[in-house]
């Protein structure tokens, strides 16, 4: 009877360390190919366009790169750094602003794609040194808990009002269901702006 040969023991640590060399080796190589450019290729010929945009009621004509998204545009370089980048993948609606009165992500919108229309942010709402009412009702409501999410959250509230000036509490939370919470703030959220459409604080 012949005798079997030992089995080779893989840990989990070799196992790891082993895939972790073949990734390294597996994605130096593009890199390494990537830092030499074909003869004659532009590297940093970024194409870029001219656009005009209407941004909390002042037009502005501005030249962009076409691959900059909307949040890059206002944060990075109008300076409106209001609207917050969460998850920067369209998930959590840190960086919902109005765009021609309807909330959109604008981490998942081209600057570019907003040429010709009207973007409003968050440092729109308060006119003439005052809180618009819905800002208001936030406040006296404790529905910002860390605020990250509350710039966000105010600007889908304010599409919704815009659109539908009194509703329901079931209707609130169907226009804010694309802004999540870390905090479960929601039902505070919800009381604001049921507060707030019927023109009070509380």
């Amino acid at each position: 009877m012949s005798k079997s040969k030992p089995k080779k023991k893989i840990s989990r640590r070799k196992f790891l360390k082993g895939t972790g060399a073949a990734l390294a080796v597996a994605t130096a190589a593009p890199k390494i190919e990537a830092q030499t450019p074909a003869a004659g290729v532009a590297t940093d010929a970024v194409p870029r366009s001219m656009i005009r945009v209407t941004v909390n009621g002042t037009e502005r004509r501005i030249e962009v790169e076409d691959r900059w998204t909307l949040v890059e545009l206002l944060r990075d370089h109008l300076g409106l750094t209001g609207t917050k980048i969460g998850c920067d993948r369209g998930e959590c609606g840190a960086c919902t602003v109005l765009l021609d009165g309807k909330p959109v992500y604008s981490c998942s919108n081209l600057a570019v794609w907003a040429d010709g229309r009207s973007v409003e942010t968050v440092e729109g709402l308060a006119q003439n040194g005052g809180l618009d009412p819905l800002q208001q009702a936030f406040i006296d409501h404790d529905a910002p808990q860390c605020g990250f999410c509350t710039s966000g959250q105010l600007m889908s509230a304010k599409g919704l009002l815009t659109r539908n000036p009194q509703p329901s509490a079931d209707e609130v939370r169907a226009g804010m269901t694309g802004n999540l919470c870390r905090c479960a703030g929601y039902n505070h959220y919800v009381e604001a702006v049921l507060a707030a459409a019927k023109g009070g604080s509380r």
